[in-house]
Protein backbone atom coordinates (compact mmCIF):
# COMPACT_ATOMS: atom_id res chain seq x y z
CA UNK A 1 0.00 0.00 0.00
CA UNK A 2 1.53 3.59 -1.33
CA UNK A 3 2.32 5.93 1.62
CA UNK A 4 2.87 9.38 1.64
CA UNK A 5 6.75 9.27 1.60
CA UNK A 6 7.38 12.48 -0.28
CA UNK A 7 4.21 14.21 0.00
CA UNK A 8 0.62 13.92 1.28
CA UNK A 9 -0.77 11.48 -1.36
CA UNK A 10 -4.79 11.45 -1.90
CA UNK A 11 -7.91 9.14 -1.92
CA UNK A 12 -11.30 8.91 -0.94
CA UNK A 13 -13.53 6.49 0.12
CA UNK A 14 -15.17 5.09 -2.69
CA UNK A 15 -18.58 5.86 -4.54
CA UNK A 16 -18.91 8.93 -6.62
CA UNK A 17 -21.54 10.26 -8.79
CA UNK A 18 -23.42 7.75 -11.30
CA UNK A 19 -24.97 9.30 -14.37
CA UNK A 20 -28.55 9.70 -14.10
CA UNK A 21 -29.34 6.70 -16.55
CA UNK A 22 -27.50 4.32 -15.00
CA UNK A 23 -28.85 5.61 -11.28
CA UNK A 24 -32.52 4.64 -12.95
CA UNK A 25 -31.43 1.09 -14.43
CA UNK A 26 -30.05 0.48 -10.86
CA UNK A 27 -32.46 1.35 -9.34
CA UNK A 28 -34.17 -1.50 -11.44
CA UNK A 29 -31.92 -4.10 -10.88
CA UNK A 30 -31.85 -3.58 -7.13
CA UNK A 31 -35.59 -4.88 -7.23
CA UNK A 32 -34.99 -7.31 -9.29
CA UNK A 33 -36.57 -6.18 -12.14
CA UNK A 34 -36.36 -6.99 -15.89
CA UNK A 35 -32.98 -4.19 -17.26
CA UNK A 36 -31.51 -4.25 -20.46
CA UNK A 37 -28.16 -6.10 -19.70
CA UNK A 38 -26.26 -4.57 -22.97
CA UNK A 39 -27.43 -0.84 -22.13
CA UNK A 40 -26.72 -1.03 -18.83
CA UNK A 41 -23.28 -2.82 -19.54
CA UNK A 42 -22.76 0.45 -21.65
CA UNK A 43 -24.15 2.92 -18.95
CA UNK A 44 -21.52 1.66 -16.67
CA UNK A 45 -18.63 1.71 -19.03
CA UNK A 46 -19.28 5.29 -19.90
CA UNK A 47 -19.80 6.58 -16.43
CA UNK A 48 -16.42 4.69 -15.19
CA UNK A 49 -14.52 5.94 -17.95
CA UNK A 50 -15.52 9.63 -16.63
CA UNK A 51 -15.12 9.32 -13.50
CA UNK A 52 -11.52 7.94 -13.56
CA UNK A 53 -10.96 11.23 -15.63
CA UNK A 54 -12.45 13.22 -12.86
CA UNK A 55 -10.38 11.76 -10.51
CA UNK A 56 -7.44 11.99 -12.31
CA UNK A 57 -7.81 15.93 -13.69
CA UNK A 58 -8.73 16.75 -9.75
CA UNK A 59 -4.75 14.86 -8.57
CA UNK A 60 -6.21 12.05 -6.77
CA UNK A 61 -3.38 9.54 -6.30
CA UNK A 62 -5.32 6.22 -5.18
CA UNK A 63 -8.15 5.79 -7.13
CA UNK A 64 -10.91 3.65 -8.03
CA UNK A 65 -13.88 3.35 -10.54
CA UNK A 66 -16.00 4.92 -8.49
CA UNK A 67 -18.21 1.85 -8.13
CA UNK A 68 -20.29 2.33 -10.94
CA UNK A 69 -21.00 -1.23 -11.74
CA UNK A 70 -22.56 -1.66 -8.13
CA UNK A 71 -26.16 -0.25 -7.13
CA UNK A 72 -25.26 0.64 -3.64
CA UNK A 73 -22.20 -0.21 -1.51
CA UNK A 74 -23.78 -3.81 -0.17
CA UNK A 75 -26.24 -4.73 -1.46
CA UNK A 76 -24.95 -5.42 -4.89
CA UNK A 77 -24.06 -9.06 -3.03
CA UNK A 78 -27.64 -10.36 -3.58
CA UNK A 79 -26.48 -10.58 -7.22
CA UNK A 80 -23.23 -12.37 -6.39
CA UNK A 81 -24.34 -14.39 -3.97
CA UNK A 82 -27.30 -17.07 -3.27
CA UNK A 83 -29.54 -17.45 -0.44
CA UNK A 84 -31.28 -13.78 -0.97
CA UNK A 85 -35.14 -12.66 -1.56
CA UNK A 86 -37.83 -10.66 -0.23
CA UNK A 87 -37.27 -7.32 1.81
CA UNK A 88 -35.40 -6.59 5.00
CA UNK A 89 -36.98 -3.94 7.33
CA UNK A 90 -34.36 -1.95 8.82
CA UNK A 91 -34.18 0.07 12.42
CA UNK A 92 -33.59 3.70 11.37
CA UNK A 93 -31.01 5.82 12.93
CA UNK A 94 -31.93 6.66 16.42
CA UNK A 95 -31.00 10.77 15.54
CA UNK A 96 -33.43 10.63 12.87
CA UNK A 97 -36.09 9.18 14.89
CA UNK A 98 -35.33 11.01 17.89
CA UNK A 99 -36.10 14.82 15.89
CA UNK A 100 -39.84 14.81 14.58
CA UNK A 101 -38.89 18.05 13.15
CA UNK A 102 -35.75 17.01 11.24
CA UNK A 103 -37.21 13.94 9.95
CA UNK A 104 -40.23 16.23 8.65
CA UNK A 105 -38.01 18.25 7.21
CA UNK A 106 -36.16 15.27 5.35
CA UNK A 107 -38.97 13.45 4.12
CA UNK A 108 -39.09 14.67 0.50
CA UNK A 109 -35.84 13.61 0.21
CA UNK A 110 -37.36 10.06 0.44
CA UNK A 111 -39.25 10.44 -2.59
CA UNK A 112 -35.92 10.71 -4.92
CA UNK A 113 -35.27 8.14 -7.46
CA UNK A 114 -32.09 5.89 -5.54
CA UNK A 115 -31.95 2.59 -4.25
CA UNK A 116 -33.56 1.29 -0.92
CA UNK A 117 -30.54 0.59 2.31
CA UNK A 118 -33.75 -0.28 4.44
CA UNK A 119 -35.51 -2.56 2.60
CA UNK A 120 -32.73 -4.43 1.30
CA UNK A 121 -33.44 -8.25 0.68
CA UNK A 122 -32.89 -10.83 3.64
CA UNK A 123 -31.02 -14.39 3.74
CA UNK A 124 -33.65 -16.76 3.30
CA UNK A 125 -31.21 -19.61 2.09
CA UNK A 126 -27.59 -20.62 2.19
CA UNK A 127 -25.55 -17.72 1.66
CA UNK A 128 -22.97 -18.97 -1.01
CA UNK A 129 -20.37 -16.79 -3.65
CA UNK A 130 -21.82 -18.46 -6.76
CA UNK A 131 -21.10 -15.68 -9.40
CA UNK A 132 -17.37 -15.09 -9.46
CA UNK A 133 -17.90 -13.28 -12.65
CA UNK A 134 -18.87 -10.38 -11.82
CA UNK A 135 -16.29 -8.84 -9.34
CA UNK A 136 -13.73 -10.32 -12.46
CA UNK A 137 -15.56 -8.22 -14.96
CA UNK A 138 -15.44 -5.30 -13.06
CA UNK A 139 -12.03 -5.60 -12.39
CA UNK A 140 -10.88 -6.42 -15.43
CA UNK A 141 -12.95 -3.46 -17.43
CA UNK A 142 -11.48 -0.74 -14.78
CA UNK A 143 -8.13 -1.93 -15.66
CA UNK A 144 -8.50 -1.71 -19.49
CA UNK A 145 -10.28 2.02 -18.69
CA UNK A 146 -7.29 2.89 -16.49
CA UNK A 147 -4.85 1.79 -19.78
CA UNK A 148 -6.55 4.41 -22.05
CA UNK A 149 -5.41 7.14 -19.83
CA UNK A 150 -1.43 8.38 -20.63
CA UNK A 151 -1.30 8.75 -16.87
CA UNK A 152 -2.69 6.75 -14.29
CA UNK A 153 -3.38 6.71 -10.54
CA UNK A 154 -0.43 5.79 -8.19
CA UNK A 155 -2.13 3.44 -6.74
CA UNK A 156 -6.20 1.62 -7.25
CA UNK A 157 -8.48 0.30 -4.87
CA UNK A 158 -11.45 -1.58 -5.33
CA UNK A 159 -14.22 -2.07 -2.40
CA UNK A 160 -16.38 -4.75 -0.89
CA UNK A 161 -18.93 -4.87 1.50
CA UNK A 162 -18.37 -6.19 5.16
CA UNK A 163 -19.48 -9.34 6.58
CA UNK A 164 -21.37 -7.63 9.48
CA UNK A 165 -22.65 -4.72 7.21
CA UNK A 166 -24.00 -7.18 5.07
CA UNK A 167 -25.79 -9.24 8.35
CA UNK A 168 -26.61 -5.96 9.93
CA UNK A 169 -28.94 -4.63 6.42
CA UNK A 170 -30.16 -7.39 5.26
CA UNK A 171 -31.85 -9.50 7.78
CA UNK A 172 -31.16 -13.33 8.82
CA UNK A 173 -34.45 -15.57 8.33
CA UNK A 174 -32.40 -18.67 7.44
CA UNK A 175 -29.15 -19.12 9.98
CA UNK A 176 -29.49 -20.10 13.71
CA UNK A 177 -27.79 -17.38 14.94
CA UNK A 178 -26.82 -13.87 13.47
CA UNK A 179 -22.71 -15.17 14.33
CA UNK A 180 -23.27 -18.06 12.41
CA UNK A 181 -25.02 -15.74 9.72
CA UNK A 182 -21.77 -13.28 9.86
CA UNK A 183 -19.32 -16.22 9.77
CA UNK A 184 -20.97 -17.83 6.32
CA UNK A 185 -20.52 -14.36 4.80
CA UNK A 186 -16.89 -13.90 5.47
CA UNK A 187 -16.75 -17.72 4.03
CA UNK A 188 -18.44 -16.60 1.22
CA UNK A 189 -16.81 -12.71 0.48
CA UNK A 190 -13.36 -14.45 0.81
CA UNK A 191 -14.17 -15.18 -2.84
CA UNK A 192 -14.45 -11.06 -3.36
CA UNK A 193 -11.76 -10.26 -1.34
CA UNK A 194 -8.97 -12.33 -3.03
CA UNK A 195 -10.33 -11.32 -6.21
CA UNK A 196 -9.63 -8.08 -5.64
CA UNK A 197 -6.68 -8.44 -4.44
CA UNK A 198 -5.17 -11.14 -7.43
CA UNK A 199 -5.63 -8.57 -9.71
CA UNK A 200 -3.64 -6.07 -7.92
CA UNK A 201 -5.31 -3.68 -6.09
CA UNK A 202 -5.64 -2.68 -2.65
CA UNK A 203 -8.67 -3.83 -1.20
CA UNK A 204 -11.06 -1.47 0.78
CA UNK A 205 -13.83 -3.39 3.44
CA UNK A 206 -16.61 -1.01 4.09
CA UNK A 207 -17.53 -1.12 7.64
CA UNK A 208 -20.31 0.81 8.84
CA UNK A 209 -21.21 -2.08 10.96
CA UNK A 210 -18.20 -1.43 13.52
CA UNK A 211 -20.19 2.08 14.18
CA UNK A 212 -23.37 3.15 12.60
CA UNK A 213 -24.88 0.27 14.27
CA UNK A 214 -24.56 1.34 17.84
CA UNK A 215 -27.57 3.91 17.23
CA UNK A 216 -29.10 1.40 14.46
CA UNK A 217 -29.84 -2.03 15.23
CA UNK A 218 -27.96 -1.74 19.04
CA UNK A 219 -29.53 1.49 19.89
CA UNK A 220 -31.61 0.06 22.73
CA UNK A 221 -28.87 -2.08 23.85
CA UNK A 222 -26.29 -1.50 26.42
CA UNK A 223 -22.59 -0.44 25.25
CA UNK A 224 -21.32 -3.90 26.04
CA UNK A 225 -23.36 -5.57 23.52
CA UNK A 226 -22.36 -3.11 20.56
CA UNK A 227 -18.89 -3.42 21.62
CA UNK A 228 -18.86 -7.63 21.64
CA UNK A 229 -20.71 -6.91 18.13
CA UNK A 230 -17.80 -5.24 17.19
CA UNK A 231 -15.33 -7.49 18.29
CA UNK A 232 -17.00 -10.65 16.70
CA UNK A 233 -17.43 -8.69 13.20
CA UNK A 234 -13.76 -8.05 13.42
CA UNK A 235 -13.02 -11.48 13.54
CA UNK A 236 -15.41 -12.83 11.07
CA UNK A 237 -13.31 -10.08 8.82
CA UNK A 238 -10.30 -11.54 9.81
CA UNK A 239 -11.36 -15.26 8.76
CA UNK A 240 -12.58 -13.48 5.35
CA UNK A 241 -8.90 -11.80 4.75
CA UNK A 242 -6.96 -14.92 5.18
CA UNK A 243 -4.13 -15.77 2.71
CA UNK A 244 -4.37 -11.73 2.09
CA UNK A 245 -1.20 -9.47 3.17
CA UNK A 246 -2.58 -7.27 5.60
CA UNK A 247 -0.55 -3.92 3.94
CA UNK A 248 -2.93 -4.62 1.02
CA UNK A 249 -6.18 -3.53 2.46
CA UNK A 250 -7.56 -1.17 4.17
CA UNK A 251 -11.16 -0.91 6.33
CA UNK A 252 -13.49 2.01 5.87
CA UNK A 253 -15.28 2.60 9.08
CA UNK A 254 -18.15 5.21 9.53
CA UNK A 255 -21.31 6.34 11.58
CA UNK A 256 -23.58 6.55 8.28
CA UNK A 257 -22.94 8.94 5.15
CA UNK A 258 -26.14 11.09 5.81
CA UNK A 259 -26.19 14.75 7.43
CA UNK A 260 -28.01 14.76 10.37
CA UNK A 261 -27.43 15.54 13.99
CA UNK A 262 -25.63 12.37 14.91
CA UNK A 263 -25.88 12.96 18.80
CA UNK A 264 -25.87 9.17 19.61
CA UNK A 265 -22.53 8.16 17.60
CA UNK A 266 -20.43 6.13 19.81
CA UNK A 267 -17.14 8.00 20.83
CA UNK A 268 -14.10 6.81 18.46
CA UNK A 269 -12.35 6.34 21.68
CA UNK A 270 -14.21 3.25 22.38
CA UNK A 271 -13.55 1.30 18.95
CA UNK A 272 -10.19 2.35 17.91
CA UNK A 273 -8.07 -0.73 20.30
CA UNK A 274 -11.09 -3.01 18.64
CA UNK A 275 -10.72 -1.99 15.39
CA UNK A 276 -6.65 -2.42 15.57
CA UNK A 277 -7.71 -6.08 15.92
CA UNK A 278 -8.39 -5.96 12.07
CA UNK A 279 -5.42 -7.76 9.56
CA UNK A 280 -5.52 -4.69 7.96
CA UNK A 281 -2.86 -2.16 6.70
CA UNK A 282 -4.93 0.89 7.00
CA UNK A 283 -8.03 3.08 8.35
CA UNK A 284 -10.30 4.83 6.54
CA UNK A 285 -11.72 6.99 9.10
CA UNK A 286 -14.11 9.99 9.05
CA UNK A 287 -12.83 13.30 11.13
CA UNK A 288 -14.01 16.16 8.77
CA UNK A 289 -17.63 16.19 9.80
CA UNK A 290 -19.18 18.46 12.57
CA UNK A 291 -19.91 15.42 14.86
CA UNK A 292 -16.20 13.36 14.57
CA UNK A 293 -13.74 16.66 13.69
CA UNK A 294 -12.12 16.13 17.31
CA UNK A 295 -11.21 12.48 17.26
CA UNK A 296 -7.71 12.98 15.37
CA UNK A 297 -6.92 13.33 19.29
CA UNK A 298 -7.75 9.68 19.49
CA UNK A 299 -4.72 8.82 17.62
CA UNK A 300 -2.42 10.23 19.91
CA UNK A 301 -4.41 8.06 23.38
CA UNK A 302 -4.49 5.24 20.93
CA UNK A 303 -1.39 5.02 18.77
CA UNK A 304 -1.73 3.47 15.34
CA UNK A 305 -0.02 -0.27 15.55
CA UNK A 306 3.27 0.33 13.62
CA UNK A 307 2.08 -1.60 10.28
CA UNK A 308 -0.81 0.62 10.15
CA UNK A 309 -1.47 4.06 7.82
CA UNK A 310 -4.66 6.15 8.24
CA UNK A 311 -6.36 7.64 5.64
CA UNK A 312 -8.06 10.92 7.86
CA UNK A 313 -11.49 12.38 6.39
CA UNK A 314 -11.28 15.88 5.48
CA UNK A 315 -13.63 16.10 3.08
CA UNK A 316 -17.13 15.71 4.04
CA UNK A 317 -19.40 13.95 1.75
CA UNK A 318 -22.69 14.90 2.72
CA UNK A 319 -22.78 19.14 2.43
CA UNK A 320 -22.52 21.20 -0.48
CA UNK A 321 -19.96 23.35 0.82
CA UNK A 322 -16.75 23.15 -0.36
CA UNK A 323 -13.68 23.21 1.56
CA UNK A 324 -11.02 25.72 1.02
CA UNK A 325 -7.36 24.42 0.83
CA UNK A 326 -6.56 26.11 4.17
CA UNK A 327 -9.25 24.25 6.24
CA UNK A 328 -8.40 20.83 3.71
CA UNK A 329 -4.20 21.12 5.23
CA UNK A 330 -5.27 21.69 8.68
CA UNK A 331 -6.82 19.03 9.61
CA UNK A 332 -4.23 16.96 8.15
CA UNK A 333 -1.98 18.46 9.91
CA UNK A 334 -3.83 17.95 13.09
CA UNK A 335 -4.13 14.32 11.88
CA UNK A 336 -0.31 13.47 10.96
CA UNK A 337 0.35 15.47 14.54
CA UNK A 338 -1.44 13.00 16.01
CA UNK A 339 -0.12 10.19 14.52
CA UNK A 340 3.26 11.27 14.85
CA UNK A 341 4.33 10.80 11.36
CA UNK A 342 3.51 12.27 7.82
CA UNK A 343 4.35 9.09 5.79
CA UNK A 344 1.71 7.30 7.28
CA UNK A 345 -1.48 9.64 6.91
CA UNK A 346 -3.24 10.07 3.40
CA UNK A 347 -5.91 12.48 2.92
CA UNK A 348 -9.14 11.46 1.89
CA UNK A 349 -13.04 11.74 2.24
CA UNK A 350 -15.54 10.75 5.43
CA UNK A 351 -17.40 8.40 3.17
CA UNK A 352 -18.53 7.83 -0.41
CA UNK A 353 -20.51 10.58 -2.44
CA UNK A 354 -23.24 8.09 -4.23
CA UNK A 355 -23.13 5.33 -1.67
CA UNK A 356 -26.36 4.42 -3.33
CA UNK A 357 -27.38 4.67 -6.89
CA UNK A 358 -29.59 7.92 -6.46
CA UNK A 359 -28.44 8.72 -2.79
CA UNK A 360 -25.39 11.20 -2.90
CA UNK A 361 -26.71 14.98 -1.43
CA UNK A 362 -23.63 16.70 -3.08
CA UNK A 363 -24.24 17.86 -7.00
CA UNK A 364 -21.62 16.14 -9.40
CA UNK A 365 -20.10 19.08 -9.98
CA UNK A 366 -19.58 20.27 -6.69
CA UNK A 367 -18.31 17.10 -5.71
CA UNK A 368 -15.22 17.63 -8.24
CA UNK A 369 -14.84 20.90 -6.65
CA UNK A 370 -14.23 19.20 -3.16
CA UNK A 371 -12.00 16.68 -4.55
CA UNK A 372 -10.21 19.64 -6.33
CA UNK A 373 -9.81 20.94 -3.25
CA UNK A 374 -8.72 18.19 -1.47
CA UNK A 375 -5.24 17.92 -3.77
CA UNK A 376 -4.69 22.09 -3.02
CA UNK A 377 -4.97 21.37 0.56
CA UNK A 378 -2.71 18.08 0.52
CA UNK A 379 -0.19 20.38 -1.35
CA UNK A 380 0.13 23.17 0.99
CA UNK A 381 0.15 20.02 3.77
CA UNK A 382 2.98 18.79 2.24
CA UNK A 383 5.17 22.29 1.91
CA UNK A 384 4.60 22.41 5.22
CA UNK A 385 5.24 18.74 6.62
CA UNK A 386 7.60 17.73 4.14
CA UNK A 387 11.27 20.07 4.73
CA UNK A 388 12.34 20.43 0.91
CA UNK A 389 9.60 19.87 -0.83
Amino acid sequence: MERSDTRVLTTHAGSLPRSKALVEMMVHKSRREPVDTDALAREIEASTRRVVAHQLEVGIDVGNDGEQARESFFTYVQHRMSGFAGASERPIMRDITHYPSFLQLKLPEFSRTMVSLVSAPKAVGPVRYVDRSQVERECADYESILGEQRAGFRESFMTAASPGIVAAAMANEYYASSDEYVLALAEALRTEYAAVVAHGFVLQIDCPDLAMERHTSFADRPLDDFLCFVDHNVAAINHALAGIAPERVRMHICWGNYEGPHTFDVPLDDLLPRLYAARVGALVVSMANPRHAHEHRCFARYPLPPQMLLVAGVIDPTTNYVEHPEVVADRIERAVQAVGDPRRVLAGTDCGFDTAAGLGEVAEEVVWEKLRALRAGADLATRRLFSGA
